[in-house]
Parts: structure tokens; sequence; C-alpha cells
């Protein structure tokens, strides 16, 4: 559910998931963030445990979690809950 009528996304930043490319995923996040000019859209945060470990790196958006995000596949997850082409 959205926070203040802003879509979340939160990444997951325990062990797991940072030491399996959170720690990069992050910079892509924020960097697609401000090249679509969505910062007073979103609330962009970093969790722990989403209870998914295994399945990591993990991003949630909203009530969401996207398993298995790469640098690579989450500018397609961007695109796609955003609306973005």
């Amino acid at each position: 559910m959205p926070v203040d009528g802003k879509t979340e996304i939160a990444i997951c930043l325990g062990s797991a998931c940072f030491a399996r490319g959170n720690n990069r995923t992050r910079k892509v996040i924020e960097d697609y963030i401000r090249n679509n000019g969505l910062w007073d859209k979103v609330i962009f945060r970093g969790g722990r445990c989403f209870n998914h470990c295994q399945q990591g790196p993990v991003m949630k958006i909203d009530e969401k979690i996207y398993d298995k995000i790469t640098e690579l596949n989450v500018t397609e997850i961007l695109d796609e809950v955003f609306g973005q082409d």
C-alpha cells in the first residue's frame, strides 16, 4: 500500500542480499528515480529481512516482493511499475 500517496521501494540490506548485489542495485534504483523525475513520487529506503534470503537479492515495492533482482533486471521491473517505455 502506498505511503502518503507515494510508491514505497525498499531493498533488503541484510548481509545475504547485500553480498549478492543489492549494494550495486541501490545505485541503479537511485539513478532511475533521478533520471525519471520520480523523487516526489517515491519513498526509497533500505530494509532488512523480507524472509526471502534464499531468493535474494530482494526488493519490495509497496506490498509486492521481487526476488533475485540484479543491476540488469531492476530497470525492467521499475519500468513496469512506473509505466515507462
